[in-house]
């Protein structure tokens, strides 16, 4: 059984609130590199491209950090598929003949994009990439060298 209530809030966020349940904040909370690594060479065309794209945008405002990898990677394997399957409803139409009779049916390419971006949509909360998700995403750019954390710490003790 999974754990009861809310997802806990990343450190950084919680500072940017002004931590507004003045709970202790965690001294020892895991803090990635940010950087981009290389697409793995596996990845489809489409992916790499993707992955190029919008690792470089996440990159820029300080989100993507070494261990954001396999989200980034499920994110741009969903786009390609997502893309393949608007190619071919471009292509074929979202209405098809099916079998001998020649009934229409709903292409299965229309499900294939529909769960693609469904898919999609989760990740690009997750990153901060919607209008609404992105005042929740708190961001660490690289040229910072003061821990965000550590500095609200230190500016707190100042004020007591």
């Amino acid at each position: 059984m999974g754990k009861r209530g809310p997802r806990p809030e990343p450190t950084a966020l919680r500072i940017v609130k002004g931590n507004p349940g003045k709970r202790p904040l965690p001294k020892h909370e895991p803090r990635p590199a940010v950087r981009l690594p290389p697409a793995p060479s596996w990845l489809t065309t489409e992916a790499k491209a993707e992955w190029k794209r919008t690792g470089e945008k996440l990159l820029r405002v300080g989100v993507m950090t070494e261990t954001d990898t396999t989200a980034l990677l499920v994110y741009c394997e969903t786009w390609a598929r997502w893309k393949d399957a608007q190619d071919q409803l471009f292509k074929f139409g979202p209405i098809v003949k099916q079998g001998k009779n020649g009934y229409l049916a709903q292409s299965p390419y229309l499900q294939i994009a529909n769960k693609a971006m469904e898919q999609m949509l989760k990740l690009l909360v997750e990153f901060g990439m919607t209008p609404s998700s992105r005042s929740r995403v708190s961001s660490v750019k690289p040229a910072e060298s003061e821990d965000p954390v550590e500095k609200w710490l230190n500016d707190d003790k100042r004020a007591h």
